[in-house]
């Protein structure tokens, strides 16, 4: 993986770090805390850290007590130097993930807690498919070729994006086959092999895999649990000039945190002298549990209009997986760019799944607080058995999305995986959410999209699990594939 040199200032560090005032031995303290920011995504791989006066006038402490923490950091495989250029962050061989074997193939039994995407109930499908049963087969007296997507699904997509806070045109709308493939469409048009992306990181796997197929080179920004560093998004962007940045504002996927409107208008503005598009994934916008949904990111406004933004979004998080439906928002002028690359491999989406998508998107105020009643009872019937089975291990409840994204205090994530399948319960470890190997291995994403008694049953098979201890993974491995 390619990156960007970046380097951290004593400042940002410590800003980052725990209070170490009387901590004894300083220098093991701060070692051990730098580490952990590491593992966590806080502090990025490859890049530079603070040169050592630099980081010991931002503590307080002495100099030989930082020197002393960063020969740690070396010796434990945390950090490398390179002659005459500082001193660089890396992780031990022996954090990296190994290989889940899947010998054992899942069985009717085994709970899938990889794909964090609802069901749809049966009867709100079969009431949908009986209103639009009439409106297909008038559509079946033409083509059915609509590159662009459905006129009528367009303007209902389009006329969403307005009551929300953003004036639409149908003309700015694109529909495609799900959030991946507008993502796919984007990446094709604008970005070449060896163009620089900005990613949060931890981000939404199949993405960063679409950016590695398209051979583009990721820049990082880490998001903690205690939400997006704009300042490294900033110097992110300022230094690297991406040609795109990648990002999901909207109770973000894996971590459900919700970036603050000021963040937003300081991104924007951060964008705009980069001249990068920013390639907002709304797909979970509409999934507020605790506060009210979000405006529209590209809605904010910065100095100068809001930007390159293209909104991304799809019914597959709001409604059901199985339905291929997503869109994009863009300028007019560029939704026809993409639509004239779509027609190469792609003549349009499904007539009738536009339909029905347009029809549960007419119901969506009367279908939406019911299913986010849902949700807020499998999120409790989840945390609940966490608590009881883990009580160790830590999260955040997230005000909205799909997902918990778990601290288990030591990076056993892949080997927890492994033992977990044996025991009937398909789950991924953090380091799928990242472009970095071994970082992450601390943390679980556990989606709650299922009903509370399968969720508690899940934790139960986990917990025994958990039963004969975990030891470190050592070995490379590719994660199975999550959505």
């Amino acid at each position: 993986m390619n990156h960007a040199a970046r380097a951290l200032s004593g400042r940002q560090l410590a800003a980052l770090l725990p209070d170490l005032t009387g901590a004894r031995p300083a220098y093991r303290q701060l070692s051990e805390a730098i580490s952990a920011l590491i593992l966590d995504g806080q502090v990025a791989l490859h890049i530079r850290l603070p040169a050592e006066r630099a980081l010991a006038t931002a503590l307080n402490l002495s100099r030989p007590t930082v020197t002393a923490s960063y020969d740690l950091l070396r010796a434990g495989g945390y950090a490398h130097s390179r002659q005459g250029s500082g001193t660089w962050t890396a992780l031990p061989k022996e954090v990296l993930p190994h290989k889940v074997s899947r010998a054992l193939p899942p069985s009717d039994t085994t709970i899938d807690l990889a794909r964090a995407a609802p069901g749809l109930p049966s009867h709100v499908l079969a009431d949908a498919l009986g209103r639009v049963a009439p409106q297909l087969a008038v559509h079946t007296r033409a083509a059915g070729y609509h590159p662009y997507g459905l006129p009528e699904l367009r303007a209902a997509v389009a006329d969403r994006f307005t009551r929300r806070g953003l004036a639409t045109v149908p003309e700015q709308i694109l529909i495609t086959s799900g959030a991946q493939h507008a993502l796919t469409l984007v990446l094709g048009l604008l970005a070449a092999p060896g163009d620089r992306v900005m990613v949060e990181n931890p981000s939404y796997p199949n993405a960063l895999e679409a950016m590695r197929r398209a051979r583009l080179r990721t820049v990082s920004v880490p998001v903690s649990d205690h939400g997006w560093d704009v300042e490294a998004i900033e110097a992110t962007l300022r230094q690297t000039v991406p040609q795109l940045a990648f990002l999901m504002p909207d109770f973000h996927n894996p971590t459900g945190l919700l970036m603050p409107d000021e963040d937003r208008v300081r991104v924007l503005c951060a964008a705009r002298p980069a001249d990068s598009w920013l390639v907002i994934d709304e797909t979970t916008a509409d999934l507020a549990l605790d506060l009210p949904a979000p405006r529209p990111f590209a809605s904010h406004a910065a100095p100068g209009g809001p930007g390159r933004v293209i909104t991304i979004g799809s019914m597959s998080k709001t409604h059901w997986g199985g339905l291929r439906i997503g869109w994009l928002r863009a300028p007019a002028r560029l939704v026809t760019e993409l639509a004239a690359q779509r027609i190469a491999t792609d003549l349009g989406g499904s007539v009738l799944d536009q339909l029905l998508a347009h029809e549960l998107l007419s119901g969506a105020e009367d279908l939406l607080p019911s299913h986010l009643a849902r949700v807020r009872e499998q999120r409790g019937a989840l945390a609940g058995a966490l608590t009881e089975h883990f009580p160790r291990w830590r999260w955040q409840l997230p005000p909205g999305g799909l997902s918990l994204w778990v601290d288990l205090g030591e990076p056993v994530a892949t080997t927890l995986a492994e033992r977990t399948l044996e025991h009937g319960v398909r789950i991924e470890g953090g380091a799928c959410f990242t472009t970095d190997p071994g970082v992450f291995e601390n943390r679980l994403r556990i989606p709650y999209t299922m009903p509370p008694d399968i969720l508690r049953e899940a934790v139960q098979r986990m917990a025994a699990a958990m039963g004969r201890g975990l030891r470190t993974p050592s070995a490379d491995r590719r994660p199975h594939w999550v959505v």
